[in-house]
C-alpha cells in the first residue's frame, strides 16, 4: 500500500507531497517493527512511543507518525494530534477498510457484556450466519476460538481480525466494547449498526477517576451506532436517553420501555418471562438463572428486534441457549451440595450472583472472593460488605494480587465484610481457600466461587500461573 493511501482520512499538520512509498506494515511497538514500517508513537501509561524511534528506525522504519516536534532519526516525520486516532485509521486502511463490510454490534456496560455478545452471537448461528466474537473470554470467526489478550483489542489487531473475518465470509461480528477502548480510541471510525449499554456500576475507577468520567467514555459508543439500545432501569442510562439525539431504543423491567419485561419467573434452570412492545406480547426462556439473565435477554432481543430479525426466531434460538463459562457456571462435582463459579468482580456483579443464588438456594450460601490487585481499591470494602450482608459465610481469598501484597488487599475487603454480622475466614492462598469451601460445604449449600469466572490463571505479582477452578475442585473431590 502506498503511504498516501494509508493516511487516508489521517488528520495530518500541513501539507505533504508523499513519495510513492510502498508501505509493508505498521507497528506501535518498535521492536516489531520491520523493513518499510511505519512506526506510530503512542503516549501510554508507562511510557512513550516517542522515546523509541531510534529503535523503530534501526529495526528498519522509514516513516514515523508522532505527535510531538522530534527527531525522526532519518525516516520521513509525520505530525498528527492524536496518533491513537491515527492508528486506527491507518489500521483500517491497510487492511482494506474491513470494519465496512461487516455489520458491527457493540455491547458496553459494567456487567453483562460477555453474556449479551454471547447470546446474540448464538441468535445469529442458530439463522444460518457466518458470525464473529469479540470480547473477555475469546475471540472467534465462526467455531474457531482465538486467544484474546484484553476485552477490545488495540485498534492495529483489531483491524487485523476484522480483515480475517471478512476473508472467511462473516456478516455480523459482536463485540464487547470496554471503556478503555472507546477512551483510548481502539475503535476510532467504527460504524455500529447497534450498540447496547447493559449497566453502569463502580469499576475501573483506577483509570477514569470519577463515574461521570466513566460514563463520559461508555457514551462513546453511542455516537458512533445507527441504533442505541439503553438500559433504561439505570440510572446511568436514563442519563443517556436524556442527553442523546441519535435513534434510541430502550428495554426495562421497572420503567416503562420500548421493551418490557413482565410475568418474570426465575428458577434454578433459567428465567422466562414475557416482553411487551407496541406491536404485541412474546414470551422468551433463558436457561441461565438470575433477574440478571431476564436483562440480558431483554438487551439481545431489543437489539436483534432492530436489525429486522424475527421475534419468533429470536424465542426459538433463546430457548436452546447454553450459558456462558464462567458465568453463573455450575461445576460438575457429584455432591449434594452445588459449586458456581462466576467472574462477578465489581460490588453489582457479586450482589447479582449472590442474589440469584440465594433465589434457588436451599442451604448456605458460602461465598468465596477476592479483589484484583493494581486495580480499583475503593471497591474492595464496598464488596467485602455486600458480601457480608448476603451471605451465610464468607471466605476472603486471593484473586490476581498482581503486584500488590495480598494480604493489605485483603485487609481492605475486611474493613467493608467487619461491618455486617457474617461469619467469615481469611485464606490468602486461593486454592487452599477452595479446599476449605469444600470441607465444610453441607447438603444443599451453594459456593460461590467468585471472582475469576472463565480465566484459567492467576496474576502473582508479574508472573502468570495456570489456575483453572474447576480442576481445583475436580482435584479435592477426585474427580480428575
Amino acid at each position: 500500500m502506498t503511504l498516501k493511501d494509508l493516511l487516508e482520512g489521517v488528520d495530518i499538520y500541513g501539507k505533504h507531497l508523499y513519495p510513492d512509498t510502498d508501505i509493508k506494515g505498521i507497528a506501535y511497538d518498535s521492536r516489531k517493527v520491520r523493513e518499510g514500517f511505519v512506526f506510530v508513537c503512542i503516549k501510554g501509561f508507562v511510557t512513550d512511543g516517542h522515546k523509541y524511534i531510534r529503535n523503530a528506525v534501526e529495526n528498519g522504519a522509514t516513516v514515523i507518525v508522532a505527535e510531538d516536534d522530534c527527531d525522526a532519526c532519518g525516516a520521513l516525520l509525520i505530525r498528527t494530534e492524536n496518533t491513537r486516532k491515527a492508528l486506527a485509521a491507518m489500521a483500517s486502511n491497510f487492511y482494506g477498510n474491513p470494519k465496512d463490510k461487516m455489520k458491527i454490534i457493540g455491547v458496553t456496560g459494567t456487567n453483562g457484556k460477555t453474556t449479551s455478545t454471547s447470546l446474540i452471537k448464538h441468535v445469529l448461528d442458530f439463522m444460518g450466519k457466518k458470525t464473529g466474537l469479540i470480547g473477555t473470554n475469546a475471540n472467534m470467526i465462526g467455531d474457531i476460538v482465538l486467544d484474546a489478550e484484553r476485552t477490545t483489542p488495540e485498534s492495529l489487531e483489531l483491524h487485523e481480525l476484522f480483515a480475517k473475518m471478512v476473508n472467511a465470509g462473516v456478516e455480523y461480528v459482536i463485540m464487547e466494547v470496554s471503556s478503555h477502548s472507546l477512551d483510548l480510541f481502539r475503535v476510532w471510525g467504527i460504524e455500529f449498526e447497534v450498540g447496547i449499554f447493559t449497566n453502569l456500576t463502580q469499576d475501573h475507577l483506577d483509570f477514569h477517576e470519577t463515574m461521570d468520567n466513566y460514563l463520559a467514555a461508555k457514551k462513546k459508543l453511542f455516537e458512533m451506532s445507527k441504533v442505541s439500545v439503553i438500559n433504561a432501569d439505570d440510572e446511568y442510562g436514563r442519563k443517556i436517553i436524556d442527553s442523546f439525539g441519535g435513534k434510541t431504543v430502550t428495554y426495562a423491567i421497572e420503567n416503562e420501555a420500548d421493551f418490557k419485561a413482565d410475568n418474570i419467573k426465575v428458577s434454578p434452570k433459567g428465567v422466562l418471562f414475557d416482553v411487551y412492545t407496541e406491536s404485541g406480547k412474546q414470551g422468551l426462556r433463558l436457561g441461565i438463572p438470575g433477574k440478571f439473565s431476564v436483562y440480558n435477554a431483554l438487551s439481545v432481543y431489543a437489539a436483534l428486534i432492530s436489525l429486522s430479525i424475527n421475534a419468533s426466531t429470536i424465542s426459538e434460538a433463546l430457548i436452546v441457549a447454553k450459558g456462558v463459562k464462567g458465568r453463573a457456571e455450575t461445576v460438575y462435582t457429584r455432591t449434594d451440595y452445588t459449586v458456581i463459579i462466576d467472574y462477578a468482580h465489581t460490588p453489582d456483579g457479586l450482589e447479582n450472583i449472590i442474589r440469584t443464588v440465594k433465589d434457588f438456594t436451599e442451604g448456605r450460601v458460602i461465598t468465596l472472593f477476592g479483589c484484583g490487585g493494581d486495580r480499583d481499591n475503593s471497591k474492595r470494602s464496598i464488596m467485602g460488605q455486600i458480601a457480608g450482608e448476603l451471605s451465610d459465610y464468607c471466605i476472603i481469598t486471593s484473586d490476581n494480587p498482581r503486584t500488590e501484597e495480598p494480604m493489605t488487599i485483603i485487609r481492605q475487603i475486611e474493613e467493608g465484610m467487619k461491618k455486617t454480622n457474617c461469619k467469615y475466614t481469611v485464606i490468602e492462598n486461593r486454592k487452599k481457600a477452595i479446599g476449605y469451601a469444600l470441607s465444610i460445604a453441607k447438603a444443599d449449600d451453594c459456593i460461590i466461587l467468585a471472582g475469576k469466572g472463565h480465566e484459567t490463571y492467576q496474576i502473582l505479582g508479574k508472573e502468570k500461573i495456570h489456575f483453572d477452578e474447576r480442576e481445583v475442585v475436580w482435584e479435592f473431590l477426585n474427580l480428575k
